[in-house]
């Protein structure tokens, strides 16, 4: 029996790297400008941060090369006017802003002229500063894409969307390369998200980590704590996203990180099939991105560590594997806003296991939600 399912594993993961070995990935040829000489188009600003080596002293990509300088750039990019919420409209070569996404500017900043750039975009208000980190097996411009999509969608007009990338391989067969990239990150974002708290003194800082970077995201976060930076902690809003994390690890980072307001925000898909490879490469370690909501332990240890799981499973997903759930619920934010205007239950505030509902749930900025819960304190 043992050896039977050792032997489905490897198939398992075989198969898994296969499907993704078929998908042609974006080059960096992507992030060159194109024409905006188009009708109905908008345009959104992104910025990054990485730690990425930059691949000419002058350019605008980066390779998969650790660089300890974290760089800073600012993009503009054109969404088509098709555009379909939730989707990248990749270009295959050269992009037709028409019908796909293309960058339409960039400018290389130093630290200086991107904290600058941050803090001006508020539009008589505290901006709203959302920070994505990527995941594991992710290219730069796969990374840049995916924000401008959530921008776009969740309709940021006056807010702060920064990338913090990391160098990950992009590639299935990078796995522990990708975990080793994420921590020597750690400390980068640490400083990143102190930056941003010293620049902007008011309002809150969102922070979203998908997958793998959910991880470099939490210890980031613990690192924070042990260094005291308390009071950049008290300004975060926390939401990882099918993270990729050890069960056992996570309750011992919790444990240093404690408690935070509004609760940390964990989503999780049952079906995720991204997560179930990571559980077999780790010897059937459970992720924490496939928590079970309904299970009574799962939660009373959500309500003693005051986190918030939400099952996003019934959302659909834009990629086969099933673990980009999260990019969709961008696209729901204004219509949950809107609801949340008319009197909605602010259900996003509590600890504890929730199941998301698309038609009651509530948001309070384009990557915190709620929805119907199943146990809360």
């Amino acid at each position: 029996m043992k050896i039977w399912k050792s032997h489905a594993r490897r198939l398992f993961v075989l198969a898994f790297a296969l499907l993704a070995a078929c998908a042609e990935r974006p080059g960096p040829e992507l992030l060159e400008n194109v024409s905006v000489s188009f009708p109905g188009g908008r345009f959104v600003t992104v910025y990054a941060a990485n730690t990425r080596q930059r691949a000419a002293p002058d350019s605008r990509a980066f390779t998969s090369a650790r660089e300890p300088e974290v760089s800073y750039d600012e993009y503009t990019i054109s969404i088509p006017p098709g555009h379909v919420p939730g989707t990248i409209e990749w270009p295959e070569h050269q992009a037709d802003p028409a019908r796909q996404f293309g960058v339409v500017g960039h400018r290389i900043l130093d630290r200086a002229g991107f904290e600058r750039e941050v803090s001006k975009r508020r539009g008589g208000h505290p901006p709203d500063i959302g920070i994505f980190v990527h995941g594991y097996n992710t290219n730069y411009q796969e990374a840049l894409f995916r924000l401008a999509q959530m921008t776009a969608d969740a309709n940021v007009s006056h807010g702060a969307p920064i990338l913090f990338s990391w160098p990950s391989q992009g590639s299935v067969a990078g796995y522990v390369a990708d975990k080793d990239a994420a921590t020597f990150s750690r400390d980068q974002l640490a400083l990143l998200l102190t930056s941003i708290a010293r620049t902007e003194s008011r309002g809150k800082i969102t922070i979203v980590g998908h997958s793998m970077g959910a991880w470099l995201t939490t210890e980031a976060i613990r690192q924070l704590r042990l260094t005291e930076k308390n009071a950049v902690i008290a300004r975060l809003q926390v939401i990882l996203a099918a993270p990729d994390i050890d069960v056992d690890v996570f309750k011992a980072q919790v444990g240093v990180i404690g408690p935070l307001s509004p609760p940390m925000t964990i989503l999780v898909s049952q079906d995720d099939l991204a997560l179930r490879a990571s559980e077999l490469l780790t010897g059937e370690r459970q992720r924490l991105g496939k928590l079970d909501v309904s299970d009574p332990r799962v939660v009373k240890a959500t309500r003693e560590a005051r986190v918030q799981v939400v099952d996003i499973t019934g959302l659909k997903s834009s990629d086969s594997f099933k673990h980009s759930r999260f990019a969709e619920l961008a696209a729901l934010y204004p219509k949950l806003s809107a609801a949340n205007a008319k009197g909605a239950p602010l259900d996003f505030r509590r600890s504890g296991a929730f199941v998301f509902n698309a038609v009651g749930a509530t948001v309070s900025s384009p990557f915190l939600l709620a929805g119907k819960v199943v146990g809360g304190d």
